[in-house]
């Protein structure tokens, strides 16, 4: 648990083994960076982030001399799957998988629980750890909770759509998103037909077929922005969109910027620790 006062965020983007709950006070006008996703934030926030997700704030338009800032990590391993698997931690859980994403909590959500975060220090071993467990569980419980990254850009989460067939669909979307990715072939692949499908994914995921496929690849050319110099052309191509007017299109309606400003954005933040 790291818990501090500052005038500024100069911590880089960077990623970790460990979950993280980060609470932030008096910070409004900074920038949070989580994944792919990108948004000014107000005076009080809370995140969870899986491990191995990107993440950082910047100062941006943050004029606040005392920032506070509360960290808590903890390793992936400290509940156990079968633990988590018990049906009093279904919601923990539930909310853990969700994270993989990066999660907003709602402001009536973070005042019910941000003193027992900014005291967590004072507490030692035993009860420290049951106090998190305590604050985990209130959280997992709240409503309005707001996913922030695609799903598709941390490539290290599991897939949990609660459906072999999704399961085995996505995953061969995953691995051929830079190829010419067909429903034909996906249905095909399930054992469905074309039109059993294409119903079955949108009822399962609220999104077409066409539009989960977009959003997997948006995911790969998102993280390609951040980590290579390639140019926006060769990225559009690798990622499976043979028209680069179309790949610019369909970036700027998901993200509401073009490739080129998604990649400005993350400038001077591209050391990862």
């Amino acid at each position: 648990m790291f818990s501090r006062v500052k005038q500024k965020f100069d911590f880089p983007l960077h990623y970790h083994e460990e979950f993280e709950l980060n609470l932030i006070q008096n910070a409004r006008g900074a920038r949070r960076v989580v994944g792919d996703h990108i948004e000014d934030i107000e005076d009080l926030e809370l995140v969870l982030v899986a491990p191995n997700l990107s993440h950082g704030w910047l100062t941006h338009n943050c004029c606040s001399e005392q920032i506070t800032e509360v960290t808590i990590q903890w390793h992936k391993d400290l509940f156990d799957e079968k633990f988590l698997r018990r049906n009093q931690l279904s919601f923990i859980r539930k909310m853990f998988e969700r994270s993989g994403k990066g999660i907003l909590f709602p402001k009536e959500t973070i005042q019910n629980v941000s003193s027992r975060i900014l005291t967590l220090n004072q507490l030692n071993g035993f009860d420290s750890v049951m106090e998190l467990i305590s604050i985990l569980h209130d959280l997992s419980t709240s409503r309005n909770m707001r996913t922030l990254s695609d799903v598709s850009f941390n490539n290290d989460q599991k897939l949990n759509y609660n459906s072999r067939r999704l399961d085995r669909a996505f995953e061969y979307m995953n691995d051929n998103y830079y190829k010419n990715v067909n429903l034909k072939d996906i249905a095909k692949l399930v054992n469905m037909t074309e039109v059993s499908f294409s119903r079955f994914i949108k009822k399962r995921t609220g999104n077409t077929f066409i539009d989960s496929l977009n959003e997997i690849r948006l995911g790969h050319a998102s993280r390609m922005l951040i980590d290579t110099t390639h140019t926006v052309a060769e990225i559009s191509y690798n990622c499976g969109f043979n028209n680069i007017s179309n790949f610019n299109r369909i970036f700027k309606k998901k993200k509401n910027c073009t490739p080129k400003e998604f990649r400005e954005s993350f400038s001077g933040t591209r050391v990862f620790i």
